[in-house]
């Protein structure tokens, strides 16, 4: 099946339409990486005059400058991005319950607002029951027997779940469903 793209044109103040073959103009979507992704919301936070959301895109930029320059390299992989984005998330649930034991309620909820913005960014997590047979399937690839052996199943675990669950939530369902 062919694919027809519409490409609008104008000339001399008229609008003219040209059907074009998508397949014989070798035509192609590209698709935007997350580093990309972050410089348009960047972008659209200033546009929008939305403070709270750039101050957290730019804090996320600097997480990820300052993680090229510890690895030498001008672009990060979509899962090394992820990696950044889920440091960045973790740092702030611990600020989260340390200005709660603080008594500081005002800036636990900036934090969590910051989280909500960086979630953006991660991919969608894991049911629980989507992790526990994930976990069960894994315990059973890697052949292990007990609570002693749990290291190597939440490391399989963890790569994966490519980022779509935390290693304390990893951690949890193994030492439950093993003996």
């Amino acid at each position: 099946m062919t694919c027809l793209i519409v490409q609008l044109e104008a000339a001399r103040n008229q609008a003219q339409v040209r059907f074009i073959d998508a397949e014989k103009s070798k035509a192609h979507i590209q698709f935007m990486t997350l580093q990309e992704r972050l410089s348009q919301e960047i972008k659209s936070a200033m546009q929008a005059r939305d403070a709270d959301r750039l101050g957290t895109f730019r804090l996320l930029k600097s997480a990820i400058g300052y993680t090229q320059i510890e690895r030498k390299t001008d672009r990060l992989s979509d899962a090394e991005f992820v990696t950044v984005v889920q440091k960045e998330v973790k740092k702030r649930r611990d600020a989260v319950e340390q200005y709660e034991k603080g008594g500081r309620p005002e800036l636990a909820e900036k934090e969590r607002n910051e989280i909500v913005v960086l979630e953006t960014f991660l991919p969608t997590p894991l049911s629980s029951e989507e992790l526990e047979t994930l976990v069960k399937t894994t315990i059973q690839e890697v052949g292990v027997t007990g609570k002693k052996d749990m290291g190597p199943v939440i490391k399989a675990v963890q790569a994966k779940a490519a980022g779509r669950a935390d290693g304390k939530t990893i951690s949890g369902i193994v030492g439950r469903l093993l003996p």
